[in-house]
């Protein structure tokens, strides 16, 4: 008789490394929007246009990109303990936010330390779902999920504390000091509360021909072009949302500014449910069909929501946690699916480009929104339309790959 082979068993313990891998995630991300959520002090102690506060979030992209990118190429995920980079990455972020604060007094320092910001939180985001996936074979979609939660929420935490903040009369440096402090205590929690897990195994180093070798599969072409896709609506919406909220609250009777902050940290955070949700029914209703799904709902939420500006607050918010609910659900199925379907030996590469190219495109969306200068329900309208064409060809990519023989390979045969 076969007996099972005891090291494929699931290591009860996961669930506690979850945990303390999801909050310390949460609190790693609080510098990432820092500069977003208090935009509109930078505007007025600066005297800057709001697209030059927009590039503080788009070097914060472009950052990312570059990072991910250098931890790729440099095989630092397989040479130093996870566990230590992702503190590293959370301690580096939490330093340049606070040099953002405590040291730029003008748009082209503030954005050095941004860039440095989104360099250093590489080691986050990514490096967690490498500990992830050592700890979960079993179950992994909803264990995504609950860490692609974390993420959000962190990400919509400055939100939360620029509205608290203006309620305790604290200035903005104050408030990126605080997500700072968060930021450093996460990577002390994931220090302290993790280890490498069981099923975790060496990846190889970047390669350029090895990530072309898999973009040319169709197969992985259609699913980055359905990350892509994603990626178009997801970060523009988080950077402009808060702008939009009080503009929209104004127009609608509530000149509140600490309402629209509340209202933004709700409407991003809501993500974070969304995220669990998608992560759980992942694995059973297959990439496809959640991806496309996911994006029809936020697409045309998109478009709702540029046509409730100025109408009841209340209304306006239903709408954005539809929208928040439903932008980030997929987030993870992308990048799932590409491992799944890159050819032997070419996955990490091919995922480590996709993740570059995908910050990098948010960076031009980020602009492309602000372009529009958004002041009114009409330049509301555009901006958000604009955003509902990504999940388009998203949701076209997608369906395409569905359609594919290759569709079979993941989630254990649910397309």
């Amino acid at each position: 008789m076969i007996r099972p082979d005891p090291t494929d068993r699931e290591p009860p313990e996961r669930w506690a490394v979850l945990a303390v891998l999801s909050v310390g995630i949460l609190l790693a991300m609080g510098p990432w929007f820092s500069a977003a959520a208090v935009a509109p002090f930078l505007r007025a102690e600066w005297g800057i246009a709001g697209l030059g506060v927009t590039l503080l979030s788009v070097t914060v992209q472009v950052g990312f990109a570059a990072g991910a990118l250098a931890i790729a190429a440099s095989g630092a995920a397989d040479v130093v303990s996870s566990r230590v980079l992702f503190a590293a990455g959370a301690f580096g972020a939490a330093i340049a936010n606070l040099a953002f604060a405590l040291l730029a007094h003008d748009p082209a320092v503030a954005a050095l330390f941004r860039f440095l910001t989104g360099v250093s939180l590489a080691a986050t985001y990514p490096i967690g779902m490498k500990v992830l996936a050592g700890w979960f074979r079993r179950e992994r979609g909803l264990a995504i999920g609950v860490l692609v939660g974390g993420i959000t929420v962190g990400s919509a935490s400055p939100h939360l504390l620029r509205a608290a903040g203006a309620i305790a009369g604290a200035d903005w440096r104050s408030i990126v000091i605080v997500a700072s402090a968060g930021a450093a205590a996460g990577g002390l929690l994931v220090l302290a509360g993790t280890r490498r897990g069981p099923f975790e195994v060496p990846e190889p180093a970047f390669s350029l021909r090895l990530a072309a070798r898999a973009w040319r599969d169709p197969a992985v072409r259609l699913a980055n072009i359905g990350y892509l896709g994603h990626m178009w609506e997801l970060f523009a919406m988080w950077t402009w949302i808060p702008a939009f909220l009080v503009a929209s609250f104004a127009a609608g009777g509530l000149d509140d500014p600490v309402a629209a902050g509340f209202a933004a940290f709700v409407v991003v955070a809501a993500g974070g449910v969304g995220s669990i949700v998608a992560g759980a029914l992942a694995d059973r209703l297959g990439r496809t069909t959640l991806t496309m799904a996911a994006m029809a709902a936020s697409g045309t939420t998109a478009l709702v929501m540029g046509f409730a500006f100025g109408g009841p607050p209340a209304l306006v918010l239903v709408v954005g946690v539809a929208w928040g609910l439903t932008i980030v659900a997929d987030s993870a199925q992308f990048s799932t699916a590409v491992s799944e379907l890159a050819p032997a030996g070419t996955a990490g590469s091919a995922l480590s480009l996709q993740v570059a190219l995908g910050f990098v495109l948010t960076s031009a969306t980020i602009l492309f929104i602000g372009a529009f200068d958004p002041a009114d329900a009409t330049g509301w309208r555009l901006a958000f339309a604009t955003l509902a064409l990504g999940p388009a060809i998203g949701i076209l990519a997608m369906w395409r790959l569905r359609g594919r023989p290759e569709a079979m390979l993941m989630a254990n045969g649910n397309r």
